[in-house]
């Protein structure tokens, strides 16, 4: 059945290839969150273990919100790992050792950097593309990473 919802097939598409973005970027940062908690190793491992399992189940729940976006406006989410390395504003790959501030620091970019991609967008899907209900999920989103890259900031300052 057709989406209906107030917002042209054209504005959906460039809304949905937004999104699709952001899901790669999500996808991204949930796996280096993951290799975090696999690979850490240092004296403070129990401690930063839990710390990147909470990190990385929060994520989990962005991903899946993200991709369900996407549905919501008729479109479907890109889901393989060749599509997600296409699409993504950051990196899979992490520099240096195993160490807590090591991982800390490299996610802490990777956050900073979807913080600074979804600032972007905000107005353009509002008010260019008439899509006020992506924009206010974005802007949810947007805080949930600014409260991740502050937990961060402050355990690597």
């Amino acid at each position: 059945m057709k989406t209906n919802i107030g917002i042209t097939e054209e504005n959906r598409a460039k809304v949905a290839e937004h999104l699709s973005k952001i899901l790669a970027d999500e996808f991204l940062i949930y796996t280096k969150t993951l290799r975090a908690h696999w690979n850490l190793e240092g004296i403070d491992f129990h401690t930063k273990h839990v710390f990147f399992e909470d990190h990385y189940n929060a994520i989990k729940e962005f991903v899946d919100g993200v991709a369900e976006r996407i549905r919501k406006i008729g479109h479907y989410a890109p889901a393989t790992l060749k599509q997600f390395l296409q699409l993504t504003h950051l990196s899979e790959e992490i520099e240096g050792d195993n160490s807590s501030l090591n991982y800390m620091k490299v996610l802490l970019e990777d956050h900073d950097t979807i913080i600074v991609e979804i600032r972007k967008i905000i107005p353009t899907i509002e008010e260019d593309l008439n899509d006020v209900g992506t924009a206010d999920f974005l802007t949810g989103l947007l805080q949930e990473h600014e409260e991740m890259a502050w937990m961060l900031r402050a355990s690597v300052s």
